[in-house]
């Protein structure tokens, strides 16, 4: 087990990181091009993961950037209580120990999650997928010069090169102790790491995200909520359902002009049987669609009947993710906020903020839709479990 390092010393390796990225921008998007140009698979929301260019590299160095700007996670005081007998008694935060994360696809993660985990104690083993190997070796080479200009142990950011039945034999005997699992990725990756995992596993699950227009909605925020949450298919904060109140005040001229609108983008509309048919629209084979994370140019519109309707369906369907209600009646908002069952809810906002550095973060590890042991962005002050200091002078019981 490696031995906390200094708060300062962590700091200084993140600051370190941020400066060799600067430094090896060219090269890093270099060999990204050539994991891009390796790629053969036409999953459109991978391929857009995947790619690096400066505007991710500029998204790494803020990540590593901020996080060694923020406050020491590991060793704060929870709680205190003065015993009878005069023992003083502590519950502190502490780190997990190993944390390993599998991911697919995203360089940045290899950055994000490895200096989530670093900041707040924690050796991270990474695990990412083979269509971003050369990126990530790339990244993780740089973990180790950070490490290195501070004579910090070069394990404590380490890569694991595994095929799936390499990676399944670790889940099942890990080689080294490790204390948590976060797999970042569809519902495959998920069932396979829960199903094979020997310790505990944070799930950053599906998205499956909806917006209900109620009746007393804005039109012009709901138009905006709803083309901003199609914005990037490929993010588990994407809008894939629509719901839009029966008894909303030009509810088909609202309808035409966002089906409009979406088209307008590429995005493929789809509507339940009322919807559908009011608008010539495609119509769904089955009900099993409202389960569906699309990842892809797809949305699917229906129609309800109430806020107590919506709640109940996004409950059943979605992935416990995000959801939106749009409306100016505060009391309704309150109603729909309180009892829809995800991971964020929003009012007159967009669900793509559901995202550990625009929820005021600064970055995250995943989105858990878990409710155990953190909902949601799971950031640095999440990274850790927690421990009791007992201090006395011989105490029995």
């Amino acid at each position: 087990m490696n031995t906390l390092l200094s708060i300062n010393t962590r700091n200084a390796v993140l600051l370190k990181m941020a400066e060799l990225l600067e430094r090896d921008r060219e090269a890093i998007i270099a060999i990204n091009k050539t994991d891009l140009d390796a790629y053969s698979g036409d999953d459109i929301s991978m391929f857009d993961r995947l790619k690096v260019d400066d505007a991710k590299v500029d998204e790494m160095k803020k990540a590593v950037t901020h996080l060694a700007s923020q406050d020491d996670p590991v060793g704060v005081e929870r709680f205190s209580f003065k015993h009878d007998n005069g023992m003083q008694v502590y519950n502190k935060t502490a780190s997990f120990g190993t944390v390993l994360i599998i991911y697919e696809s995203r360089p940045d993660v290899t950055v994000e999650a490895a200096g989530i985990a670093f900041k707040s104690g924690n050796k991270i083993l990474l695990k990412g997928g083979k269509e971003s190997l050369r990126s990530n070796l790339k990244i993780v080479e740089l973990w180790h010069e950070a490490l290195k200009a501070y004579n910090a142990p070069t394990d404590w950011v380490e890569y694991l090169q595994f095929n799936r039945s390499e990676t399944q034999a670790f889940l099942e005997k890990p080689t080294q102790k490790v204390d948590l699992i976060v797999p970042r990725g569809g519902e495959r990756l998920i069932a396979f790491v829960k199903e094979h995992a020997t310790c505990p596993v944070i799930i950053s699950g599906r998205g499956n995200n909806f917006v209900y227009v109620h009746q007393e909605a804005d039109l012009d925020v709901a138009l905006d909520v709803i083309l901003n949450g199609k914005s990037k298919i490929s993010a588990c904060n994407a809008v894939d359902k629509v719901l839009i109140d029966e008894k909303l005040p030009k509810k088909d001229v609202f309808v035409k002009h966002l089906i409009s609108k979406l088209k307008h983008s590429n995005i493929e509309v789809l509507g339940d049987e009322t919807i559908s048919k009011a608008h010539g629209l495609e119509g769904i084979k089955s009900d099993d669609i409202w389960y569906e994370e699309f990842l892809d140019y797809k949305i699917l519109i229906g129609e309800i009947g109430s806020n107590q309707d919506t709640i109940a369906m996004i409950n059943k369907y979605s992935g416990g993710h995000s959801s939106s209600i749009i409306t100016t009646n505060q009391k309704e908002a309150k109603l729909f906020m309180e009892n829809v069952d995800t991971a964020a809810v929003y009012h007159n906002a967009s669900t793509r903020f559901t995202d550990g550095g625009q929820l005021g973060l600064g970055g995250e590890l995943a989105i858990s839709t878990d409710k155990l042991h953190q909902r949601g962005p799971i950031g640095l002050q999440h990274l850790v479990t927690n421990k009791w200091y007992v201090h006395g002078s011989g105490q029995i019981r």
